[in-house]
């Protein structure tokens, strides 16, 4: 029996999913100033696997159908930890980075060709104070923690996409950081941390690979969810001390941390946050969210 780990067919799920998405990307409307400000999202972005998930690839392509088209993405993801802070290179149709392992080839043959966005990186170097310059790397494309979930929310590949590195995993300088982004959402650009909700993949067991979902799992989903519900950004912050489920839940902090850059630049760090996408893969959460307006 076929499943999203070990699919007849590598990212067929995908190629069934495009058909029916394309009309409905192309009549996408695009933002314009009238819409306001968008929101920011933190979203679990699933690796290859996602590729071969047909419910949430529509669930991701719903959500970016929810707004208007972006005018730019700027996204933060659990795979690139770099200081200082790095944006990645700008020009139309840069390659993609295929950074995993252990998966069929067709995956690390996927192009996600995407415009120039060298006006989107200049507004966000110009966003920088002087203290904290960010820099420009001349040929690092886009991760997987980006273009995975981008195919599928805009699959056209139209917007402008850059990543952000993330320079430390501290929540309250990501806050700051996210905080210096803040004024783009009210220039049409779409603010994303990608990560994992819950990403203890050194604890994953034959169970979950069958559908199990481990206590640590939801325990700690459950606990982001009441957190995030109510706008805690303290507790949210504190989780090393205070979520149930750990360090199962989270043995490195890189998958969950992109949560607070998506905060930090939405209207009220503390306002509550919709959950868009729930459940499980593997038994870890995929919770996603989106920030009030």
């Amino acid at each position: 029996m076929s499943s999203v780990l070990d699919p007849e067919v590598p990212a067929g799920a995908y190629d069934l999913f495009l058909p029916e998405a394309l009309p409905a990307a192309q009549a996408q409307r695009v933002w314009t100033p009238a819409d306001g400000p968008l929101p920011t999202l933190y979203l679990s972005h699933g690796a290859p696997p996602l590729l071969d998930d047909g419910p949430w690839l529509r669930e991701l392509f719903d959500w970016a159908q929810s707004m208007p088209k972006p005018t730019g993405i700027l996204i933060v993801s659990a795979h690139w930890e770099t200081a200082p802070l790095m944006l990645s290179a700008t020009a139309a149709h840069t390659p993609l980075v295929y950074d995993f392992g252990g998966f069929h080839p067709r995956y690390a043959t996927l192009t996600y060709d995407t415009p120039d966005a060298s006006a989107l990186a200049r507004r966000v170097a110009a966003a920088m104070p002087d203290t904290e310059p960010v820099h420009q790397h001349p040929t690092r494309g886009l991760d997987h923690g980006a273009w995975i979930p981008l195919m599928a929310m805009y699959p056209l590949g139209d917007v402008p996409v850059l990543q952000l590195s993330m320079p430390t995993h501290d929540p309250r300088r990501l806050l700051d950081l996210g905080a210096r982004l803040r004024d783009l959402r009210a220039e049409g650009v779409l603010v994303i941390g990608s990560g994992f909700m819950v990403h203890g993949l050194p604890f994953i067991t034959r169970d979950m690979l069958r559908g199990a979902v481990p206590a640590w799992s939801s325990d700690f989903d459950a606990w982001a969810a009441d957190a995030l519900a109510r706008g805690d950004v303290d507790r949210l912050a504190n989780w090393q001390h205070d979520a149930p489920g750990m360090p199962y839940a989270h043995p490195t902090p890189d998958h969950y941390t992109p949560l607070f850059v998506a905060l930090g630049a939405a209207a009220r760090p503390d306002a509550p946050a919709r959950t868009t996408i729930e459940g499980y893969m593997i038994g870890m959460s995929k919770r996603s969210i989106q920030t009030a307006a």
